[in-house]
């Protein structure tokens, strides 16, 4: 086995401490409303994983990912209502279903990269808003769709994430063992037939690469991750909305994944930050919430202008600088 899968690099030690310290205190320090917002925020650290995956180690733009968000959790619902199984089994099948529909989406990522890619799975997130806005999310109903008007039936959560503090405790777990999933195909072959198929796909094909296998594989990763976030969101709200998984989001999630560093586990982190904490900072502090969308746009254009590897980029940059300095 490649001794480098398990090489930790202080870039991924910082990173697990960060997980750990947040797993341990954030439950601690937080109240009701910021337990909430939190359990949020890590949820969508994993999904934003996912869409950063993709657009840093093969340059591919996917604009479906709140779409897979949505699937994994109407999947997760109607398998709560339909059986006793636990919540990880319904999680599981939940990334399983997704990661298909991930594959599916590859179809047109063979032909195309770039603005025509991003559209593609643009349109087919506008698809997934208007089926979840026709047929909802499962209440526990009968029939295949298992929605019913009047009251909602119980949610069952994880065993051991019955309370706030524990399913938020759960989320920075799962979310952490996403980010460890991805670096471990990173540092694999997948990893390697990526980096060339992100610099020539030609060339990549000519050192023997089998381009439509990791693509596909990509997004398929990629759909898993979403699945498995939506599942998770799932457990946090015990119910779901179609205004939740609007196709803007997912432009909105991709914006913030340039801005926050696609290409490390912080901008990943800040993203969130910036998607589910910044607005809950600014109600809490009586300002319009709208400003985060001034917000965002500036983040962009200031990653686009000056930080092409966003803010976690420059973070890391100044670190090194300090390193550099010392005696």
């Amino acid at each position: 086995m490649d001794r480098s899968l398990f090489r930790l690099t202080p870039s991924g030690a910082s990173g697990l401490i960060f997980a750990g310290l947040c797993f341990v205190f954030l439950p601690m320090l937080a109240g009701s409303y910021w337990l909430s917002l939190f359990t949020s925020a890590a949820i969508f650290v994993l999904a934003i994983s996912g869409v950063a995956f993709m657009y840093a180690r093969l340059g591919m733009v996917s604009l479906t990912q709140v779409g897979l968000m949505g699937i994994g959790g109407w999947v997760t619902l109607r398998l709560n209502y339909l059986w006793d199984m636990p919540f990880e089994v319904n999680m599981l099948l939940a990334a399983l279903a997704t990661m298909i529909c991930g594959w599916i989406l590859a179809l047109p990522a063979l032909r195309m990269r770039g603005l025509y890619l991003a559209l593609v799975t643009l349109m087919a997130a506008g698809g997934l808003e208007i089926l979840f806005a026709t047929y909802q999310f499962p209440n526990g109903g009968e029939g295949f769709w298992g929605v019913k008007i009047g009251s909602t039936e119980p949610f069952r959560r994880p065993v051991l994430a019955q309370s706030p503090e524990a399913y938020l405790r759960y989320c920075i777990a799962v979310a952490t063992l996403g980010f460890l999933f991805i670096e471990g195909h990173r540092r694999l072959f997948p990893g390697r037939a990526w980096a060339l198929i992100r610099r020539s796909e030609a060339a990549a094909m000519a050192a023997g690469v089998n381009v439509t296998l990791y693509k596909t594989w990509a997004f398929g990763i990629a759909g898993a991750i979403a699945g498995a976030s939506g599942a998770l969101l799932a457990g946090s709200l015990g119910l779901l909305d179609d205004g939740t998984f609007r196709s803007s989001e997912s432009i909105m999630l991709f914006a913030l994944a340039i801005v926050g560093g696609a290409r490390f586990w912080l901008g990943a982190v800040i993203a969130a930050f910036l998607f589910r904490i910044l607005p809950g900072l600014l109600n809490t502090w009586g300002v319009d919430t709208d400003l985060a969308f001034v917000i965002f746009g500036a983040g962009l254009l200031h990653a686009l202008i000056t930080a092409p590897n966003g803010i976690a980029g420059q973070v890391h940059d100044l670190i090194a600088k300090l390193r550099g300095a010392k005696p």
